[in-house]
């Protein structure tokens, strides 16, 4: 998977995109990440990406010319499956989009900043507008780094258990059943019985009934289906 992301802030994107899983994804070849400075493109030799917004008030806007110079450049190297604008009005990002997400080969990402990107490359650019929760956050990175995390994760042979991201919360519209690791008894506190039985089926069904029961009393929402 390539997956191209267009920010005005790339320091920000360094630390989450080059440890751990991403990586390790990144080493085995399963994952190519470039992070592009829109300041390449600006359109005076000051770097001005942003301007005023047209009607007044408060906060700069990202322009039309920077970034449409900068999709078009990217879209002469690659076609993208996706042009993604990471926004707090976009479609909320739930483990189901991110597992669609993570079949396509090419992606481009927008960070936004400041009031957001001018309208017109909404319009004539992206394909998908996603949000990440119900806040506003200073800039698209961090929400750029959570999308890249989730959806490259489920690359397969970015995991060493390749059945791992299967049992992950939201799979199924189920949270994931608790987990414990040695010692069985720490202070006091011992582990369910179960899980010493060495049933495997017994083990499965007592985790499936730990995860509905667990999705009841946290999230109800999402027995839902939704």
């Amino acid at each position: 998977m390539n997956i191209h992301i267009i920010s005005i802030v790339p320091e920000l994107l360094e630390s989450p995109l080059n440890h751990s899983i991403m990586k390790r994804a990144k080493d085995k070849g399963l994952l190519n990440i470039t992070v592009h400075h829109l300041r390449k493109w600006a359109v005076n030799e000051y770097g001005q990406v942003d301007d005023y917004q047209y009607g007044g008030g408060a906060g700069m806007v990202m322009m039309c010319e920077p970034l449409e110079k900068a999709i078009l450049e990217l879209q002469q190297e690659k076609k993208f499956d996706e042009i993604i604008y990471l926004t707090p009005d976009g479609e909320t990002f739930k483990q189901k989009m991110a597992n669609q997400l993570s079949l396509k080969e090419n992606m481009l990402i927008i960070c936004g900043h400041y009031k957001g990107i001018d309208e017109r490359i909404r319009e004539h650019y992206v394909s998908k507008e996603i949000s990440i929760g119900d806040y506003v956050l200073s800039g698209g990175e961090l929400a750029a780094a959570v999308l890249v995390d989730t959806v490259g994760r489920l690359i397969p042979g970015v995991l060493n258990d390749e059945t791992s991201a299967l049992t992950d919360s939201f799979q199924d519209h189920l949270l994931a059943p608790p987990v414990y690791t040695r010692p069985a008894d720490y202070n006091g506190w011992k582990i369910p019985d179960i899980l010493l039985s060495g049933d495997l089926k017994k083990i499965e069904e007592w985790r499936y009934e730990q995860s509905v029961e667990r999705t009841k009393q946290r999230r109800p929402d999402l027995l839902d289906g939704e």
